[in-house]
């Protein structure tokens, strides 16, 4: 009895970690994406002067070298940090500027449109 109590909490406590790896291997993949967007910009400038200088020496496959660096190397640095917040125990939903991610977003105004002077009155 005392084997399958451990058992359930230990299966709950892998979810809470999986579910919680997953929600920051997303969040900072579109935080890439979408505010380093010139990081990303600076990676593939950097990346295709490596293809030209490594033709010399691979003519057939520097192209799929460098690609495979660079997107391998995005790709680990994202998992290690999302793995790292994961350890330390920092959950999404502690984060303050995850709002968006919650659903909780809160509104700063009503939205007045141009036409409401005009029809708000009339009914």
């Amino acid at each position: 009895m005392d084997y399958s109590s451990t058992r359930s909490w230990d299966s709950a406590y892998l979810s809470v970690l999986l579910k919680s790896f997953l929600i920051w291997s997303f969040t900072l993949l579109v935080c890439l994406l979408v505010v380093g967007f010139p990081v990303v910009v600076l990676m593939m400038t950097i990346g295709s002067l490596m293809a030209i200088v490594l033709q010399s020496i691979l003519p057939v496959s520097a192209v799929l070298v460098v690609a495979g660096t660079i997107i391998g190397g995005t790709l680990m640095g994202i998992l290690v940090a999302a793995a790292m917040l994961t350890a330390k125990g920092v959950h999404p939903q502690e984060v303050t500027w995850l709002t968006w991610l919650h659903g909780n977003a809160e509104v700063a105004s009503d939205s007045v449109f141009a036409a409401c002077p005009l029809t708000c009155e009339v009914g």
